[in-house]
């Protein structure tokens, strides 16, 4: 028999996490003496131990190990298989983390797009052609919704529509994914859009959609201007 520290030294695993492991009721010593608090192990429960560590080194949370330590074959194979599938999400998700990262450090931007679902929405507005992205702020209100059909930076003149309280025609926006990106006070939105349309060409997302540009008041007066793009999947 092992006292707690005998074990501890033997299999590398911590004093603490022994005594942890005692009060979930994932390994209990094979005695405690009475007199002195000392915890007693035997070979039962150092093997039970190393199957323990085995099933740790596999990925497998404490949690679960408390059900699988006496489980048949089959139980523990489909548990590994759905801790193998969290792992390559966790995986997948960390690489479109560090691409974005990356992508930031590469080309500087006034902004930091998310990708989104955006619900149904209806709007009345009315419609206008402009010959140039820097006509947008003299017919945009200050406090509205724009609509621009765009698949890219405009080569000549297009078609926009604002949003209003009266007359007009109602448009439906279905559900849709969407990139959305709020626009920083000290940043134009002209130059704001052109980044995120070169965001799009970078990620292969092509526009599924009117861009929706959203102007924004608190009740302090300060304002903010978000822009939402609907996005699908581009060709390889």
């Amino acid at each position: 028999m092992w006292r707690i520290g005998q074990l501890a030294r033997m299999t590398g695993v911590s004093e603490r996490a022994l005594r942890h492991y005692d009060r979930i009721g994932l390994l209990a010593p094979a005695s405690v003496d009475g007199g002195t608090g000392y915890r007693w192990y035997g070979v039962a429960e150092l093997t039970r131990l190393e199957r323990i560590r085995g099933l740790r080194r596999l990925g497998l949370p404490l949690r679960l190990i408390a059900d699988l330590l006496d489980a048949p074959e089959t139980q523990l194979r489909e548990a590994l298989a759905e801790t193998v599938a969290g792992i390559r999400r966790d995986i997948a998700a960390l690489a479109a983390t560090a691409a974005h990262a990356e992508d930031h450090l590469a080309t500087p931007m006034s902004i930091l797009p998310q990708q989104a679902t955006a619900g149904p929405r209806r709007l009345r507005v009315r419609r206008l052609r402009v010959d140039h992205p820097d006509r947008l702020a003299a017919v945009c209100p200050a406090e509205g919704t724009l609509l621009t059909w765009l698949p890219g930076e405009p080569e000549g003149g297009f078609d926009v529509a604002v949003s209003t309280d009266r007359g007009g025609e109602q448009l439906t926006l279905p559900a849709r994914a969407v990139v959305r990106a709020v626009v920083p006070p000290s940043a134009g939105v002209v130059g704001a859009g052109q980044d995120l349309f070169g965001w799009l060409r970078r990620h292969r997302l092509e526009v599924a959609g009117p861009t929706v540009e959203e102007h924004l008041a608190d009740a302090d007066g300060a304002r903010a201007t978000v822009l939402e793009v609907p996005v699908r999947p581009g060709r390889a």
